[in-house]
């Protein structure tokens, strides 16, 4: 209560003050936009990180010497004979030599039919074989293993191919669908070998990325018979043969995109 006969001193600075303030929560509130999430800047970002960390392209001799590792695939199974088989027939289309190292079962965890898992037998690879490229296939023969220790053993393998074959360029071929749909534990698969293969700056084939086996062309490609029991047939050898070749290619014209822009000396005004 106020004493009588008494004015209250005015203030006329407040109402600048609180409009002041309301200015600056605008102001503030404009430049924070917590509701707005960035996008553009964001994908920008994440090209140019997929372009510069893109594998370099191959650079393969005349006549290379090829080293294709793998699983049951790579064996031949379900071919006629297994020299039928992709890994073999690569050669030509390569116009070189394949050494073929294929065991039915095998995986990067998983031993196999005839031998071990992927690291038992490259410990058991000849020093002497000095391939200009390696393709390691597969493999889904890991797909009913647990995921966990999955990414150690595949590291495990590949480290132990880049010491044994220091000058050897590497390529991941992913596995391939025996069944469709895909199973999830082999679209799991391709996914950590993908990752793990970007991580080192290699080249990653996916066959399921890139539908090489389809609804369509499934039953052209793979055996479904009590012979073949969901493998490759000889035509389906043949077919995977072209493709994995179509693929080495692509890889051996690869170019950086910077260096595909035109220097100004190279623009002609109009």
């Amino acid at each position: 209560m106020h004493a009588p006969g008494r004015l209250r001193a005015r203030r006329p600075w407040l109402p600048l003050v609180g409009a002041a303030l309301a200015v600056a929560v605008v102001c503030a509130l404009g430049m924070w936009r917590p509701w707005i999430v960035p996008s553009a800047p964001v994908a920008v970002e994440a090209e140019s990180a997929a372009v510069s960390s893109a594998p370099p392209a191959l650079a393969l001799p005349d006549q290379p010497r090829v080293l294709v590792f793998g699983d049951s695939w790579v064996y031949g199974s379900a071919a006629t004979v297994p020299s039928l088989g992709f890994a073999y027939l690569l050669a030509d289309h390569l116009g070189g030599e394949t050494i073929v190292d294929g065991v039915r079962g095998s995986g990067y965890l998983k031993p196999g039919l005839d031998g071990g898992s992927y690291g038992e037998r490259v410990a058991a690879l000849d020093p002497a074989v000095d391939p200009d490229l390696i393709i390691v296939e597969g493999s889904i023969n890991d797909r009913r293993l647990p995921a966990k220790g999955y990414g150690d053993a595949v590291n495990a393998v590949w480290d132990s191919l880049t010491s044994l074959y220091p000058d050897a360029a590497i390529v991941i071929l992913g596995p391939a669908p025996q069944v469709l749909p895909v199973e999830p534990a082999t679209a799991r698969i391709d996914d950590d070998l993908a990752a793990l293969a970007a991580e080192r700056g290699w080249w990653y084939v996916s066959p399921l990325d890139e539908n090489w086996i389809t609804p369509e062309n499934y039953l052209q490609i793979i055996d479904t018979g009590e012979i073949g029991r969901d493998h490759p047939s000889t035509a389906g050898h043949a077919y995977l043969a072209e493709r994995v070749a179509a693929a080495i290619a692509a890889m051996s014209e690869a170019t950086d995109v910077v260096a595909d822009a035109p220097l100004d000396e190279d623009i002609v005004a109009p």
